[in-house]
């Protein structure tokens, strides 16, 4: 139910300065806790402050834009009228982190108008939450400005009035696989703490940072900065002041136009957002990029079932089998791409193997890659339009009796497309693939997007290409078809609209650790992005590796964590979709860690952050929709610690049965990574518990209701 008002949320205050009356406008969360400040200058020029517990942690910032062929919208403003008004309601989400959310938050729009010519019209709306604040710019309707709107630039500032403790990957304009970095806000150097295993493949025009970026005060305030319901725009990085701690947005452009965003009048911006807490824990159960999004379009998506789910995957990263039909085993060299090399992964008989691993350890799907024509020239070539065909297999797999195997055993078969960036080849033959996958009932696909963007120019965090990947999720809906998307634009709520958007990459993941020359990632990379990059959305991490340091295919490489952090992963790093990524001979050698896979939930009723601290270590505790039964999950950085975890999160008077993995006596993630303590144990609602976590190392619990 929505509330119109005026006294309780504005306060109007009139002070003179230069002998001009001026309207400030104040609107609180809620709690009162969280509090923006909205004025305009003696130049007309429009800025907000923000306010958390009483203390400003967002300082006089500017807004306004920059077009092509038209004056600029910053300044010679007046504030032509304000509405304030107040929002509670429950929704429920048809899967993810928790059943209810709720969506309470109050509202100040505020309408200006240029005081000189051409008098045009920009209405600015803040939605203040307890857990934070979102903003947008709506350009309404008006004579005085219509047609088409070329936006060179957005000017929006955050000012903040602490060098913060930052938590930070480059603004790169095409990917944002980098590792953290962690700095003072003023030590922010984009370029010299790039961290990519392939800056060749990336941009970086500017001291920029990408989103979430997350900040620490010295004081305990957190602060996450980020965006919200990304459509038809381009993605934003924030440019870095480090002199005066000042973050202004900074879009993604375009080598193509001499503009960063096209618009048709009227329309409205993505939601520019804050997450405030006085602790790390809350960021994490924050639900502000979600609300911030429209409700559900699609309705019933009961179609898409959450799972876990194995696949013909890490034994390419691992160099074990190819994705081409036709490449020899180091990728190095070329075969003649007829006849089979016989190192091809996807071929009928391995995935009948998976399929059979699968049904027998509780996984829904098995993900297949390579299985169609195109990978002898997928990447590396300049020219790749054209190369891939999303519904001709190779001959080595049989798809319509992989599909019938998996439906006789119950197991589903994840469908894959690489576009290798080639966006005009896969949006041609994207009705007639996800046709192909409606006609064998799969549901799910995860789409690839590796290498620069053709048509070239492009990039793929800008407008061209935010399009390219909401619009092939909105059409893959039309075929009742779920998108898992690598080399993605980042996740911005658009799964409450469209929850068919069920997970992405967007981050390092697993696979780095098999082959980047720097090391992989190391064991402080998971305790930031659970605070960072999950705090944005769904992650397809694919944890799971029992084979940790896989000597037998690399010398060189390993995971960075001990094998009892794999097992916290699966409910630390959420995603409605859980590979168990390892190769099926390395779980069948190790049953008991392999259990906690087979029990673990996958779709929440309820979730708890119990603690953490950014970079640091962080627990997780998740109740399982349908059964009740709770898992939690604990991961720390190189620095052994020790928890403390009570439970009275349990239902009352319920007995549960309790299995602990948790790191043993001498366990490290790179001395004795396989040094795993499994016990079953006691714990009632009422119970406390002390475990000890290893250097890189975790732990995980499941309590299964009796």
């Amino acid at each position: 139910m929505k509330i119109k008002f005026a006294i309780l949320l504005i306060t109007i205050g009139f002070f003179s300065c230069s002998k001009t009356e001026k309207t400030i406008l104040e609107a609180k969360s809620p709690n009162s806790e969280v509090a923006i400040s909205f004025n305009i200058n003696n130049e007309g020029r429009p800025f907000y402050t923000v306010q958390f517990n009483n203390k400003t942690v967002v300082d006089t910032s500017y807004l306004g834009f920059e077009f092509k062929d038209a004056p600029a919208f910053n300044k010679n403003f007046i504030i032509k009228s304000t509405t304030a008004s107040t929002f509670n309601e429950t929704w429920q989400m048809p899967w993810g982190e928790q059943l209810d959310v709720v969506n309470h938050y109050n509202e100040l729009k505020v309408e200006l108008q240029e005081k000189t010519s051409p008098e045009r019209f920009l209405n600015i709306v803040f939605k203040v939450y307890d857990d934070g604040i979102g903003f947008r710019y709506e350009f309404p309707k008006q004579a005085r400005l219509k047609g088409d709107i070329f936006i060179t630039e957005e000017h929006t500032e955050f000012n903040l009035t602490e060098d913060y403790k930052t938590f930070w990957i480059p603004g790169d304009w095409d990917i944002y696989e980098h590792l953290y970095n962690t700095t003072k806000l003023s030590e922010i150097d984009a370029l010299k703490y790039a961290n990519h295993a392939n800056l060749a493949q990336t941009y970086i025009p500017e001291n920029a940072v990408n989103t979430p970026v997350t900040m620490v005060g010295s004081d305990g305030t957190h602060l996450s900065f980020h965006e919200a319901s990304l459509v038809d725009y381009s993605g934003m990085t924030l440019k870095v002041d480090t002199e005066n701690l000042n973050l202004v947005s900074n879009l993604v452009g375009s080598e193509n136009t001499d503009y960063k965003v096209k618009r048709t009048m009227p329309f409205n911006t993505p939601w520019r957002t804050i997450q405030i807490a006085d602790n790390a824990p809350d960021l994490i159960e924050s639900k502000l990029i979600v609300n911030l999004n429209e409700p559900n379009k699609l309705g019933d998506v009961s179609w898409f079932k959450p799972m876990k789910y194995t696949g013909i995957w890490w034994e390419m990263h691992l160099g074990k089998s190819s994705w081409d039909y036709g490449m020899t085993q180091d990728m190095s060299t070329w075969t003649d791409g007829g006849k089979s090399n016989g190192t091809h992964g996807a071929n009928t008989e391995n995935v009948k193997r998976f399929i059979d691993f699968s049904a027998k350890n509780n996984m829904g799907g098995v993900l297949v890659e390579g299985w169609n024509t195109g990978w002898e020239h997928w990447i590396g070539f300049e020219d790749r339009e054209g190369v891939f065909d999303f519904v001709t297999p190779y001959p080595d797999y049989d798809i319509d009796e992989v599909v019938r195997y998996g439906k006789e055993k119950g197991v589903d078969i994840i469908m894959h497309h690489e576009t290798s960036a080639a966006t005009e080849t896969y949006n041609k033959q994207q009705d007639t693939a996800y046709a192909l996958m409606q006609k064998y009932g799969m549901h799910t696909v995860k789409s690839g997007y590796v290498g620069k963007i053709l048509p070239k120019g492009e990039y793929h965090h800008g407008q061209y290409m935010v399009n390219n990947y909401n619009n092939a999720a909105i059409k893959a809906a039309k075929y009742e078809v779920a998108v898992n998307a690598h080399e993605p634009i980042k996740a911005t709520g658009l799964r409450r609209t469209y929850p068919n958007i069920i997970s992405r990459e967007g981050l390092r993941g697993q696979e780095f650790n098999a082959w980047a020359t720097d090391g992989g990632n190391p064991p402080e990379h998971l305790p930031i992005v659970a605070f960072t990059r999950m705090l944005s959305g769904p992650i397809d991490f694919t944890p799971g590796i029992f084979n940790i340091k896989f000597d037998e295919y690399k010398k060189d490489n390993q995971v960075n964590t001990t094998i009892a952090q794999q097992l916290a992963l699966y409910v630390v790093i959420y995603s409605p979709v859980q590979m168990a990524a390892d190769l099926v001979e390395h779980y069948e050698a190790n049953p008991e860690p392999l259990q906690f896979i087979k029990d673990v939930g996958v779709d929440w009723e309820t979730t708890k952050v119990l603690n953490g601290e950014v970079g640091d270590y962080v627990t997780i505790a998740r109740k399982e929709r349908g059964t009740g039964n709770w898992f939690v999950g604990g991961i720390t950085d190189e620095k052994a610690r020790t928890v403390d975890l009570t439970f009275d999160f349990l239902d009352e008077n319920q007995e549960y049965e309790v299995v602990i993995y948790k790191d043993g006596e001498n366990a490290h993630w790179d001395n004795n990574p396989l040094d795993i303590s499994i016990e079953k144990i006691e714990i009632k609602k009422d119970s406390k518990l002390s475990v000890k976590l290893a250097e890189g190392g975790g732990f995980a619990i499941s309590l299964k209701k009796k």
